[in-house]
């Protein structure tokens, strides 16, 4: 499979200045403003040891949270301390992102040195109202602040953001217009991974789709299942509601008006498509758990509805899900199967989890919540492979263009041009 994309492997990069655009978006504790999970910023590592060794200059740009998340949007000041540790080399932080302070740092950067620019949120450019709203391509971009400002002092742009590749934000696809362009070791290798299980998957394939954000597994399902990506859907979370209201199951009052409240009972049509098109494909929870008197209790679907919510699947739905991935040769799976946050309600994605883990078959899985939930509950080191990708993950397996590879293929084949 040829892949688009010039490596770092054997660029002369020495004395350059390196403009790096990695995604270190981490998952904040909402009291602290600390960082909870570092996943990204580690696997970050690899590729400034890379640029370091070839004798390069880096200034770091990056985002954390945005308009959507605005509880997680705080300054890289953190980030550039835990990657200080993981490198084993000093990382300084400057609070901003193409202002003189940031010109004036990188204008003196000596090789050897790394740096990480403010929070690019910071930006109206880079946030996602303004890429929904003001739809711009990537050369229209190139007339942004941030690119006009940074683009002439570097040598060259290397990207390592693969779970941001279903942006298209001028941090992403505008300096491939202008600057010699280079991918890193993990953008290669989760466009590869996810390639592999998108079209040379060992069969059966089974995909586990859970989680609050159902649009994801919505837009993944029908394609996967039309071209035999996916032998099985393992439904669970707030997408096996939804599938379980579009099966005909009264899943109760309370549980309606939290679907309705969260606008997503505009999926329950899209439901019923999936059900009579796939009817053998698709699993649906068996059991369900809830809380009475501050315990955990369970009952099966065909005893509902109580007045209550459904914040877990039950111990039945566990096991059968475990069965289906145990006989998996390819596992893919996003999204928690409950609410793991509380203790009560953790042991649906912990049982998916570890049955994954437990599982012969290969394993892809990703998302944050994924990754925090797995990181906490198993040893996830027993995961065939982390993608650090959420929403650019599930776009790339339902067979979509992401904005981040069409701008590096387009600079692929203007660098390589003879």
């Amino acid at each position: 499979m040829e892949i688009k994309m010039r490596s770092l492997e054997g660029a002369d990069l020495h004395g350059k200045k390196v403009l790096l655009r990695p995604d270190i978006n981490s998952p904040i504790d909402p009291v602290s403003n600390a960082i909870v999970n570092d996943d990204r910023i580690v696997k970050t590592v690899p590729v400034i040891q890379m640029l370091l060794k070839s004798g390069a200059a880096i200034a770091i740009i990056a985002h954390q949270g945005d308009t959507l998340d605005y509880q997680n949007l705080i300054d890289l000041h953190e980030h550039a301390v835990r990657l200080s540790e993981a490198l084993g080399t000093p990382v300084s932080y400057l609070d901003d992102v193409c202002g003189p302070a940031a010109l004036e740092r990188v204008e003196h950067l000596q090789p050897g040195e790394v740096v990480i620019l403010g929070n690019l949120r910071y930006l109206t450019e880079e946030v996602s109202t303004f890429e929904k709203d003001v739809k711009l391509d990537a050369a229209a971009y190139t007339q942004t602040w941030l690119v006009r400002k940074l683009a002439p002092l570097f040598d060259c742009y290397v990207n390592e953001a693969f779970s941001a590749a279903h942006r298209n934000s001028p941090s992403m696809v505008a300096f491939q217009e202008i600057l010699p362009t280079y991918a890193g070791p993990l953008l290669f290798q989760e466009y590869e991974v996810l390639s592999r299980v998108l079209h040379g998957a060992e069969k059966p394939t089974v995909f586990v789709l859970g989680g609050a954000k159902i649009s994801d597994a919505f837009g993944m399902m029908k394609p996967v299942l039309e071209n035999g990506t996916a032998d099985k859907i393992l439904t669970s979370g707030v997408t096996g509601l939804v599938m379980l209201v579009a099966n005909g199951v009264n899943v109760g009052e309370k549980t309606l008006q939290f679907l309705k409240n969260k606008d997503l009972l505009g999926f329950v049509e899209q439901s019923k498509s999936f059900l009579k098109e796939f009817p053998d494909k698709i699993m649906l929870p068996i059991d369900v758990a809830y809380e009475e008197n501050g315990q955990r209790k369970e009952l099966d679907v065909s005893q509902m509805p109580i007045d209550t919510l459904y914040p877990d699947i039950g111990q039945k739905t566990i096991s059968a899900y475990a069965e289906k991935i145990n006989q998996a040769k390819t596992i893919f799976a996003n999204g928690p199967a409950g609410m793991y946050e509380n203790p009560l309600f953790a042991a649906g994605t912990k049982g998916i989890w570890q049955a994954i883990a437990d599982s012969p078959g290969y394993s892809v899985i990703g998302g944050g919540d994924t990754i925090n939930s797995a990181s906490r509950l198993i040893d996830i080191s027993r995961i065939s492979y982390i993608c650090t990708g959420g929403g650019a993950m599930v776009r790339f397996m339902s067979g979509k263009k992401l904005p981040l590879i069409a701008a590096m293929e387009k600079a692929y084949d203007r660098d390589t041009a003879s």
